[in-house]
């Protein structure tokens, strides 16, 4: 992989306050149709074919477990700040539901606050997960008519830093040890075991476009460049049975496979699904799989749903011993990781990165995860 410009580091800066920056979820029956139409804005989706997504909302109740889930990480970071003697309050905003972003825009604005740091609950690169929340952060000044009143910087994708990592590498390593002991002590892990690491599917030409243009990232841009980065750092630790970032090669095989495709059939996305991976790995007479939730920070609905709902059933009824792990939650190495990104915007501290892919950019590069709807506004970045 080359190509890569090289990951200069932004000079330190004073920031106000920080800007949780999240995707939001309906917290109610009456939400749940309100909250699809705002995802899919734009797009002319019939409520009709909204309904189709709208039952897994209803399955728990009508509520994302997303929302709470922020609450939860916004009190965590707080907490992780006054710890570290940082007076930086920790306000909340969210693209697709309350609170929204230009909400939180306006009330740090009225506390007197005019430089914002934006941590954005994704750790990759991609239209969606990046460059659509630099759209957003700029649609909330303009909507509020700060635009020029307030400036919104935005900590770099975190999808190697340790504190992202780490509660992969132990939720892989634990659920392997359970897998050993469910299947015996016969069991061969290179034969009978498959670690598979799942992230949500994108459109083929949004990931071709993921990262800067120009850079060789593989057919899957930067987006699959950097889940596979990640995926082979887990595995390698998880073998060794030493520290993130170092170890040998894996004993167990792995994939990354992709979830909850929502485009036409005539489009392509990104393959393979993890059902029918599941399904071939049974053929192939494996006998149990750890499912990796790599590309979600939190089990919001598509972990709930796509993955402990469908993906676990399609396990099970091949016969196969299954287990998803957890995602990083509020875990305390992804608190602390957060703050450490804070602090090498305000602190120049280290940036450390645990593959050759990172550290990633502080400010996004000209170009990079382009809007394949054509180009909007956007904060914190160099176009």
């Amino acid at each position: 992989m080359t190509g890569l410009p090289p990951a200069v580091p932004e000079a330190p800066a004073a920031y106000d306050a920080i800007l949780l920056t999240s995707f939001g979820g309906p917290e109610g029956h009456d939400d749940i149709i309100p909250y699809l139409r705002n995802v899919t804005r734009g797009r002319g989706i019939p409520d009709e074919r909204l309904e189709e997504v709208a039952h897994h909302y209803r399955h728990f109740g009508g509520v994302s477990p997303i929302n709470d889930q922020n609450r939860a990480l916004r009190a965590a970071l707080v907490a992780e700040l006054a710890a570290r003697g940082l007076d930086l309050p920790v306000y909340w905003g969210n693209r697709n539901w309350d609170p929204y972003l230009r909400d939180a825009v306006r009330e740090a604005y009225d506390a007197g606050h005019r430089r914002l740091l934006a941590v954005v609950t994704s750790a990759y690169s991609s239209y969606s997960s990046c460059r659509q929340y630099r759209e957003d952060l700029a649609a909330a000044l303009e909507e509020t008519g700060l635009a020029g009143e307030m400036h919104i910087d935005k900590v770099r994708q975190y999808f190697d830093h340790p504190g992202f990592v780490t509660p992969f590498v132990e939720g892989v390593r634990d659920a392997l040890a359970r897998a050993r002991d469910a299947l015996g002590p016969d069991a061969d892990p290179a034969r009978d075991l498959h670690v598979l690491f799942a992230t949500h599917s994108i459109p083929m030409t949004t990931a071709t476009t993921s990262g800067p243009p120009g850079a060789d990232l593989g057919p899957e841009g930067a987006y699959g460049a950097q889940h596979r980065a990640v995926a082979e750092v887990v595995m390698a630790s998880v073998a060794s049975g030493a520290d993130v970032g170092s170890g040998v090669g894996p004993a167990v095989p792995w994939s990354l496979v992709y979830q909850s495709r929502s485009g036409a059939p005539s489009t392509p996305w990104l393959e393979p699904d993890i059902n029918d991976a599941i399904g071939e790995l049974a053929a192939q007479g494996v006998r149990g799989v750890v499912i990796v939730p790599l590309g979600f920070v939190s089990d919001h609905m598509e972990v709930l749903w796509d993955l402990d709902e469908e993906a676990l059933t399609t396990a099970r009824d091949a016969g196969l011993w299954a287990e998803r792990v957890p995602t990083p939650g509020v875990h305390p190495e992804y608190v602390a990781g957060l703050v450490d990104l804070v602090t090498e915007r305000t602190a120049g501290a280290p940036r450390p990165a645990l593959t050759p892919l990172g550290p990633w950019y502080d400010v996004c590069r000209p170009g990079c995860c382009a809007n394949p709807r054509g180009a909007r506004p956007a904060v914190a970045g160099s176009d």
